[in-house]
């Protein structure tokens, strides 16, 4: 097994994406990058802790790539906005690649700079593992067990339907 911790948005919406893909065994929303030790949702929310919302992915790379995972990170999420995705604003909703290794940090690299050649202004930062924090037990999962609650309802379901049509060959 290997994973990959991302951050693009709210965790509610990158967790959603990343749990309909084959060989993504396990999803946990959390907390990275910060200065604060074991943050709370409410501290992250208020920008104090200098930590992104993020999702750590446990996946099987013979079953999926880490530049697959790389594809659909930027596809499903805004890398050109600074600390903003949607009505999301502040620096806890950073684009942020943390990689695990130098093969991670080069692929990462190499995919932020293909995209830079397409004329983009991505803004994603590429930085090594910093300490993970879970998120709250409530926040695991959030999207299946809150299908109709308000944000989830406006701003996940573009995003499955990007990925669905963009990325259909790597669906469960």
């Amino acid at each position: 097994m290997q994973q990959a911790l991302f951050g693009g948005g709210c965790f509610w919406c990158v967790e959603a994406v990343f749990l309909e893909l084959r060989g993504v065994t396990k999803v946990t929303s959390g907390y990275a990058g910060g200065i604060t030790q074991n943050p709370n949702y409410e501290e992250v929310c208020k920008g104090d802790t200098q930590h992104a919302e993020v999702v750590h992915i446990e996946y099987d790379e013979n079953q999926i790539s880490y530049n697959d995972l790389l594809g659909v990170f930027f596809a499903t999420h805004d890398p050109t906005t600074l600390n903003r995705q949607g009505n999301d604003i502040g620096t806890q909703y950073r684009s942020v690649i943390y990689y695990y290794d130098e093969d991670q940090k080069q692929q990462a690299q190499a995919f932020i700079d293909e995209l830079k050649a397409e004329d983009l202004n991505i803004v994603t930062e590429l930085t090594s593992v910093p300490t993970f924090f879970p998120a709250e037990e409530y926040h695991q999962n959030y999207y299946e067990k809150n299908p109709t609650q308000g944000f989830c309802n406006f701003s996940i379901p573009p995003k499955l339907i990007k990925l669905r049509s963009k990325f259909q060959d790597l669906m469960k």
